[in-house]
């Protein structure tokens, strides 16, 4: 994933190697969290299964491979067809701490499942700082 230009100094001059090592040589290229592999086209449902069509079976969001195929109602209600892209992910959040135990190579789901409580711990700070600075400069909210 690209990292957004303000952010760029959080991150060290050789993350681009150190994210290709962690996601092609540890992770051999598919997702550590749910196994989607990456740069291949995948069906996926909005349950978090998906078709890997290596073993021929569907499987659900950790990547185990599920006991029964999906109901026709379930095919029905939505196939979604997306392309995997790995990026490295750090593990506490802390983009200092660049050791091979706090990352992960981690698809475009997995990656926002393990940040959506950081992104909400975020959201909530920034509505809170605008509110206050609203209070401060512009009286109370209406």
């Amino acid at each position: 994933m690209p990292i957004r230009p303000e952010h760029r100094f959080f991150y060290p001059i050789d993350w681009p190697q150190l994210s290709a090592v962690i996601r092609f040589r540890r992770a051999g290229g598919c997702c550590e969290g749910c196994g989607r592999p990456h740069g291949q086209k995948v069906y996926c449902l909005s349950d978090g299964r998906w078709w890997d069509r290596e073993l021929g079976t569907w499987r659900n969001e950790n990547g185990k491979p599920v006991s029964c195929p999906p109901s026709l109602d379930d095919l029905m209600a939505g196939v979604r067809v997306t392309k995997v892209v790995l990026a490295a992910a750090h593990r506490d959040h802390d983009t200092s701490n660049n050791a091979g135990a706090n990352l992960a190579a981690f698809c475009q789901r997995c990656h926002m499942n393990h940040d959506r409580p950081e992104h909400q711990r975020r959201r909530w700070r920034t509505l809170f700082r605008r509110k206050a600075l609203g209070d401060l400069f512009g009286g109370p909210y209406a």
